[in-house]
């Protein structure tokens, strides 16, 4: 006996289809395979998690976070067992402090060249007289004329006699300065006086002031204005053509681009002529103090009572030579003296020049 046995499907189903089959129920997936080696991204994470530090991080404070870091001091090693760490740099001088020394030492091998050449001399100077190379009693050694240069400054007539020929020759001097600038700028720029003049500045410059103390003398006497006189008159000449040369090397192009601008001539001698002019006039001011000196020597030495020329007289007829060579040797620190106040002055007024 058989017993059919009919789904609600298949009841419902028109009779001459057939049932299409039923699909089959989806398999289990696998799970899938990971190579080897490779961690999945679980497990990647699960490391990161497990290798993160134990204690969380404390939040950084408002002040914290404004303030900015400070770097450490770098700290030299040092070894020792009761060694204290030292910061590099402890020991070293300053930067300000390194410069001055640099500065220093230049300025000390500056002075130790230039002043290699009078250090020889004295050298020489004492041990030639000691040696026998000369003549003892006429140049004695440069010891024993210090020690009469210190005599003479003790007892107070080297300062009398400084004084004395200081005021003679800084006196004629400054009465020179103050004619032969002035007319030295006027012959110089007009070309008239320049021609009226020229004959008569080429026979006096070229007459020796000494040739003419003995015409001073009788004319002004023996006393003070007679040698004042005669260094005004060594004196004149050297700034006189100085200015005058000056003067006309003035640069041509200037002068025409001042009187282009219309500049009026007081303006143009301020700003052109005068600036132009001052190294060469500066170059006649200092030939002329040298001049000043030596000149009022000579003079002192025919009719003086006092000043260095009379000292150096004084002391060859008493047969003081130290005491002569303590009188040189003032003369020419006066002469040097006298050169480099007039160099920081030409300094001074020519600051617009280029240093070479």
């Amino acid at each position: 006996m058989t017993t059919d046995i009919t789904t609600p499907a298949e009841a419902d189903a028109p009779a001459g289809e057939d049932l299409a089959p039923a699909a089959p129920a989806p398999a289990e997936r696998k799970p899938r395979r990971t190579r080897p080696g490779v961690p999945s991204l679980l497990t990647r994470q699960l490391r990161r998690a497990n290798q993160a530090p134990a204690t969380p991080a404390t939040p950084a404070t408002p002040a914290d976070s404004a303030a900015p870091a400070v770097p450490a001091a770098p700290v030299a090693s040092v070894t020792g067992p009761d060694a204290v760490p030292v910061p590099k740099g402890a020991g070293r001088a300053p930067s300000s402090v390194r410069k001055a020394a640099g500065a220093l030492g230049r300025l000390l091998r500056a002075a130790a060249l230039r002043s290699a050449a009078l250090v020889a001399l004295l050298a020489l100077w004492e041990t030639a007289p000691r040696l026998g190379l000369v003549d003892a009693t006429f140049l004695p050694p440069v010891s024993e004329v210090a020690t009469a240069w210190w005599d003479l400054l003790g007892n107070g007539q080297l300062g009398q006699h400084t004084r004395a020929s200081l005021a003679r020759s800084f006196g004629g001097f400054g009465i020179a300065v103050v004619i032969a600038v002035p007319l030295g700028l006027l012959i110089g720029w007009y070309r008239p006086v320049a021609a009226l003049l020229g004959p008569l500045l080429e026979v006096f410059r070229n007459t020796a002031a000494l040739a003419l103390l003995p015409v001073f003398v009788l004319l002004l006497g023996i006393g003070e204005t007679s040698k004042v006189s005669i260094v005004v008159y060594a004196c004149l000449w050297p700034v006189l053509l100085n200015t005058i040369s000056a003067v006309g090397n003035a640069d041509p192009t200037l002068v025409r681009l001042a009187r282009s601008m219309d500049l009026s001539t007081p303006r143009l001698f301020q700003k052109v002529i005068l600036p132009s002019s001052v190294p060469a006039i500066f170059t006649g001011i200092r030939l002329a103090g040298a001049v000043s000196i030596l000149v009022l020597v000579a003079a002192e030495m025919i009719g003086a009572k006092a000043g260095l020329g009379y000292l150096i007289n004084a002391s060859q007829y008493n047969f003081a030579i130290p005491q002569m060579y303590a009188g040189i040797i003032t003369i020419s620190a006066v002469g040097v003296a006298f050169n480099q106040l007039l160099v920081t002055i030409e300094r001074r007024l020519s600051t617009w020049r280029v240093p070479a």
